[in-house]
């Protein structure tokens, strides 16, 4: 039975953490733990966090960083963490559980199943029979941007942007999240970056590495701090994603080196662990 560790970024998510679906997922599952990342949060979301471990330890565990870093670091966080752990997978998934945590556990199958996938990416595709609920503009948007990092990318993707992604460890995936992330919305893209300048360099194509899984359930959750005008912000963070990992001047060892030459400093702000056997 494979162990699996998902990490979920909160900040000022107080009003929107779903308490009972979580507790009650934490009450069915036998090889899921959430670990909460709380990312500076200035309202009640760290006591939330505090009473979930509280009441179910072996499933629910937090790390509080004293200041917000943004998403993608509080994410990268909770890997750096999560991967001493001896889990045979980790992933990220959103706080306003846009994606039921149900999911998870198929996702976990897509990598008992198939040996060479090392991610699992939701995808919202709007299928017969599936629950699919996203706002017509959103769904455009991105649409658009997904066909934009596909070509930056070097491979097809079609939603690289659902907050719902699950990633085998191998001995490689360390080294995706050693460093800090460049940007901090789209680090989705990042990563599938580094993952692919790191297959290039192995010379395996990272198309089978990937499995796109049609989520059965997604809906849009009042809150998002997403604007329409974060698409374009995206694009220009999408560019400097290309040069930096993939453009034809870009370094084989970028997604681990810093400009000084010396290994990458892990500048977190952690300050509680709520984590028995992490601590």
């Amino acid at each position: 039975m494979t162990r699996a560790i998902v990490v979920v970024p909160c900040y000022n998510e107080a009003k929107r953490l779903n308490m009972r679906a979580i507790q009650d997922f934490g009450r069915r599952t036998e090889t899921v733990e959430l670990l909460f990342v709380n990312d500076g949060s200035r309202d009640e979301t760290l006591e939330l966090l505090e009473h979930l471990h509280q009441t179910n330890p072996r499933r629910f565990s937090f790390l509080h960083l004293a200041k917000n870093g943004g998403k993608a670091e509080a994410v990268r966080q909770g890997f750096l963490l999560a991967l001493g752990s001896g889990a045979d997978s980790i992933g990220f998934w959103d706080a306003d559980l846009a994606t039921p945590l149900s999911e998870i556990e198929p996702f976990t199958r897509v990598l008992e199943a198939h040996a060479e996938i090392e991610v699992v990416i939701g995808t919202r595709m709007s299928l017969l029979g599936h629950r699919i609920e996203r706002k017509p503009v959103r769904r455009l948007l991105g649409r658009l941007f997904a066909r934009t990092a596909s070509l930056a990318l070097g491979v097809r993707i079609f939603d690289t942007q659902c907050g719902a992604k699950l990633f085998r460890v191998t001995p490689q995936l360390s080294r995706y999240f050693s460093k800090p992330f460049l940007t901090r919305w789209i680090f989705d893209v990042e990563i599938l970056a580094r993952m692919q300048q790191s297959h290039r360099a192995a010379g395996s194509p990272l198309a089978q590495a990937v499995y796109e899984f049609p989520l059965d359930a997604w809906r849009d959750v009042a809150g998002s701090s997403l604007k329409k005008g974060d698409f374009v912000k995206a694009v220009g963070e999408l560019a400097r994603i290309y040069w930096t990992y993939l453009g034809p001047v870009a370094r084989p060892d970028a997604a681990t080196w810093s400009p000084s030459g010396r290994p990458v400093p892990d500048a977190s702000g952690k300050s509680t662990r709520g984590d028995q056997r992490a601590a």
